[in-house]
């Protein structure tokens, strides 16, 4: 039987709407609090170079209040390297550097990136920080992955999220839970995330090898209408039902 299903709330969007006059409110740090308070089991921050959205602060202050994890998602680049070894939060992942707030739509090629990617993951175990690497749901991108020491890889679910008829949705699906059942395999703890949102985040989080879901711009939207404490919930809420239930892939009322 499958464990537990972990909510990784992801608050860059809390930070957009500040930055947009910027202004202090509204605080991604208070919104890391109150998504903790309301059940996410760890908070999720990109630390992009041009600190679009996220600031140095907003880390500092948050690793230094979180009662749960703090999940720094980090790209290539040495000084936010330095940064994040600076801070030690419980957990960094590896992902692809975006310039806007479009998002990042593929994982990171390990392939391509092999050497500097096994140069940052050594530093990073170094400073006793848990690494993961952002990557598509990829046998190749999992096994290199698996190679450079890493013990969590986070499969990217923007394909599947983006599907808008249901063959490709099937498709994008299947790809991920046998990348997920691969990755388990090799011994790596499966996370996934991008894109995903109320009405489609059931199918994965029913697949047993997924251990980890972060998801940001679905529940900031949803925090706008309903609050951020009920927002968590209802997906968190959501996640834990179709883990329970084993709900079969993308019922008939999974598209809205």
């Amino acid at each position: 039987m499958a464990g537990a299903l972990l909510l990784g709330v992801n608050i860059d969007h809390v930070a957009t709407v500040r930055n947009a006059r910027d202004e202090r409110n509204p605080s991604p740090v208070f919104a890391a609090q109150v998504a903790e308070q309301a059940g996410a089991d760890l908070i999720t921050m990109l630390l992009r170079k041009d600190r679009g959205n996220i600031r140095d602060e907003d880390v500092r202050l948050t690793r230094a209040l979180l009662q749960t994890r703090l999940n720094l998602e980090i790209a290539l680049d040495p000084e936010l390297l330095a940064f994040a070894i600076d801070q030690a939060p419980s957990d960094v992942c590896l992902v692809p550097e975006t310039r806007d707030d479009a998002g990042i739509w593929s994982g990171l090629d390990v392939r391509g990136r092999r050497q500097e990617i096994g140069e940052y993951v050594r530093k990073l175990h170094a400073a006793n920080i848990r690494t993961s690497i952002f990557v598509d749901p990829d046998f190749e991108q999992i096994r290199l992955c698996h190679a450079l020491g890493v013990s969590v890889v986070e499969l990217h679910t923007g394909r599947y999220s983006r599907a808008r008829d249901r063959k490709s949705k099937e498709l994008e699906y299947a790809r991920i839970k046998v990348a997920a059942e691969y990755a388990a395999n090799l011994g790596l703890v499966v996370n996934a995330g991008h894109g995903l949102n109320y009405h489609n985040v059931e199918p994965i989080a029913a697949i047993p090898q997924v251990e980890e879901l972060n998801i940001g711009h679905a529940i900031i939207s949803h925090a706008l209408i309903a609050g951020l404490p009920t927002a968590v919930r209802e997906m968190k809420m959501a996640m834990t039902r179709a883990r329970l239930q084993n709900r079969p892939p993308l019922d008939d009322d999974e598209e809205h």
